[in-house]
């Protein structure tokens, strides 16, 4: 079978390295030049029996070539059937993603590979095995450790689902333009998890998907506890991390997602916060409230500026805010900034702008309020910053950043 594999930058060059293991003849193609321009045409000949291209691609550049179309999604859920780990779950939504993937793996019995925008892990000690981007062809290897340790699998997808899994999450309903503002990414989710029998969505997100089943369904929380049925039997326990800001949700879908596996989720009462996710910790006098992930955005942002408010009282807050580069698909653009800045009133700010000029407007609306700014070029530099500026009171990390 002859296959053209388009976007070697988004894992294309995983996807056409599986297709050659499986006897197939490959072209894999980089479709992006200097500048941004696209030509999915150049180093392909002739007609193939698959083409294969990631959601967010005009379908419209490659139907010349002929045969079956398919996406990075589709491609990678016919290859992973291969090799295919069980239970094998498929985590996908805007935010909430590593949060709800990582709890779930910390309920797990056994053997297993958690796949994160953190990093892909082992478990039952969580060690650390490579760091990837969570595109679906890197799905691949963390499938193959899977297989090979006799484990499960739980992976953190962008814009979609394999289709493979036992199980799919959609942690949110939160939408953005993907394909240069052409497609709605919640849209090309829907229809990826769509395909597959059992979907457990976050509060309000279901009615879109067949069969797929909402959270509050199946888990009630009162924000200090959590009640569902395991065995036939009602189960009520507490859960201190439902009263940190934006893990309601992780927590009920990693709960509903380990009843519907079979797995007693009673071990939920004592997880802690994952990294870069509202995590608190202390360097001196100064509070730090870490919530730099690839989800961060406006309402993030103000949240946790208002959960340092209720740690720390009066004391100083200072909050660094912005987005590392371009890796990041909604992204985080200025009105929003100003928005999460007007809304927490810190009384200094950070910013880090993905390109130098990114939140000039920013920086002036913060000059015309008073509020002291610097501008640094990366979340390590804009932490480093903010603590040798504050000697008390707490500091913020609101930056959007793959972590």
């Amino acid at each position: 079978m002859r296959v053209l594999v388009l976007d070697t930058i988004h894992g294309g060059t995983l996807i056409a390295k599986a297709y050659r293991e499986a006897g197939c003849e490959v072209d894999a193609i980089n479709v992006y030049q200097k500048g941004g321009e696209s030509d999915p045409g150049k180093g392909a000949t002739g007609t193939y029996d698959q083409v294969v291209a990631p959601v967010h691609f005009d379908s419209s550049h490659f139907r010349t070539f002929g045969g079956e179309h398919l996406t990075h999604h589709e491609a990678v859920g016919r290859l992973i059937r291969i090799m295919r780990p069980t239970p094998f779950v498929e985590v996908t939504g805007a935010r909430g993603k590593t949060t709800t993937a990582t709890l779930l793996a910390t309920l797990m019995n056994g053997p297993g590979v958690l796949h994160t925008s953190r990093g892909t892990f082992r478990y039952p000690g969580g060690d650390l095995l490579w760091k990837m981007s969570v595109t679906p062809a890197s799905v691949l290897p963390a499938a193959q450790e899977a297989s090979r340790i006799g484990g499960w699998l739980i992976a953190e997808e962008s814009l979609g689902v394999t289709g493979a899994g036992d199980l799919g999450i959609l942690t949110d309903s939160g939408d953005y333009c993907v394909a240069g503002g052409t497609q709605s990414a919640l849209a090309t989710k829907i229809r990826a998890l769509s395909s597959m029998r059992t979907v457990i969505t976050a509060p309000g997100a279901a009615d879109a998907i067949p069969g797929a089943v909402a959270v509050e369904e199946m888990i009630f929380s009162d924000g200090l506890s959590c009640s569902y049925t395991f065995s036939g039997s009602e189960v009520t326990l507490a859960c201190p991390l439902l009263a940190v800001p934006h893990y309601k949700t992780p927590v009920m879908l990693a709960v509903a997602a380990a009843c519907t596996l079979g797995v007693d989720p009673a071990s939920i009462s004592r997880a802690q916060p994952v990294e870069g996710r509202m995590t608190v910790s202390k360097v001196g006098e100064i509070t730090v409230v870490d919530a730099a992930n690839s989800g961060t955005n406006q309402e993030v942002a103000t949240d946790a500026a208002s959960y340092a408010r209720g740690l720390v009282g009066d004391g100083m807050l200072t909050m660094v805010i912005g987005m590392e580069g371009h890796a990041v698909c909604e992204g985080f653009p200025p009105e929003e900034v100003a928005r999460a800045v007007t809304s927490a009133k810190p009384d200094r700010v950070v910013l880090v702008p993905p390109t130098p000029d990114a939140y000039s407007t920013v920086e002036s609306m913060l000059d015309g309020l008073g509020i002291p700014c610097i501008t640094t070029g990366s979340l390590h530099d804009g932490r480093e910053a903010a603590l040798k500026t504050s000697g008390c009171g707490a500091v913020v990390l609101a930056v959007k950043t793959w972590r």
